[in-house]
């Protein structure tokens, strides 16, 4: 096994992206890694184009990044709690598709592995849906491991 000293975990507060953090806890405790926990706020997720400006700024907003701070705070707690250390990015109305995001974090971080979950989508709801995990590991600058659903597809 390669030593890892920084992994970088995308994640989203979904049973998901928590296995995958999971599984990112276990790889820094045996190999003494730090994790660096990233949330990237989709604001097209809640938005829908008939807010006012002013209650997007002073609404909208506020609660998404409270939101992604309630999500980091989870992740790093989670790490913690078994004796990991970790820190976190909330990356605000940020241009560009996720996987840049994500390959830029790691580059910053000077990460080794990056730890991402799957849903294990196929066929149509895929090509629909598209797959963050499959651009993330095309994208990426280091190693990655796609943690997939408990009972997805194989």
């Amino acid at each position: 096994m390669s030593t890892y000293h920084q992994i970088l975990v995308p994640v989203d507060g979904s049973p998901v992206s928590d296995a995958a953090l999971l599984e990112a806890i276990r790889f820094a405790h045996l190999t003494g890694a730090r994790l660096r926990l990233v949330h990237v706020v989709d604001v097209l997720q809640y938005v829908n184009g008939f807010e006012p400006p002013a209650s997007y700024a002073n609404d909208i907003l506020p609660r998404m990044r409270a939101a992604g701070e309630k999500i980091l705070a989870h992740g790093r707690q989670m790490a913690l709690d078994q004796g990991v250390q970790a820190d976190s990015v909330l990356i605000m109305e940020a241009p560009g598709r996720l996987c840049d995001q994500i390959a830029e974090q790691a580059r910053q971080a000077k990460a080794d592995l990056i730890v991402v979950g799957s849903h294990g989508r196929r066929g149509i709801g895929r090509a629909l849906l598209g797959s963050d995990a499959e651009q993330i590991v095309r994208y990426a600058p280091v190693p990655v491991l796609v943690v997939r659903a408990i009972g997805a597809p194989t």
